[in-house]
């Protein structure tokens, strides 16, 4: 498929659209096999706004094709205790299926690559599946590599 210019731009939380729309995306991603299989809760999506808008650290991204969403990135503000310095982590990134392949994904790294240097970062982290072979791909060829610390755990609590 061919390149598609988007434009990628901060969520604004006051914003109705800007909330309908990263609310669809993450629910899409959501739904996705590659995300949780399964779309949001409406308690989720009702708290969700309002909690990441009063998250000091919380930089979200939309991408859209004229008036349509088509890329969402949430991340979170972090902090390297071995390098002193704050760290962007990619805790969501999602394209929507009919546009994966359009450089959506590349603009929105591009984007976030821009929030990281504003905010003074020492890296971009982000967790991928080992069963995603596309993304691992499409962050290989931004400059990903494997953290010499190895592989995130997850415990519910």
């Amino acid at each position: 498929m061919p390149e598609q210019t988007v434009e990628v731009r901060r969520v604004d939380f006051n914003n109705p659209r800007d909330v309908e729309d990263y609310l669809d995306m993450l629910d899409a991603y959501a739904r996705d096999p590659m995300g949780a299989g399964r779309p949001l809760s409406a308690s989720v999506r009702d708290r969700l706004p309002d909690d990441l808008a009063g998250h000091p650290g919380a930089r979200c991204l939309l991408a859209r094709h004229g008036a349509t969403a088509v890329g969402v990135a949430t991340c979170f503000l972090g902090y390297s205790t071995f390098r002193a310095m704050p760290l962007l982590n990619i805790h969501d990134i999602a394209v929507l299926p009919d546009w994966r392949g359009r450089a959506v994904a590349r603009q929105l790294l591009s984007t976030i690559d821009a929030v990281a240097r504003n905010e003074g970062c020492c890296a971009v982290t982000l967790e991928v599946r080992a069963d995603n072979a596309r993304a691992r791909a499409v962050y290989a060829r931004a400059g990903f590599a494997p953290a010499p610390c190895g592989l995130f755990l997850e415990k519910s609590v």
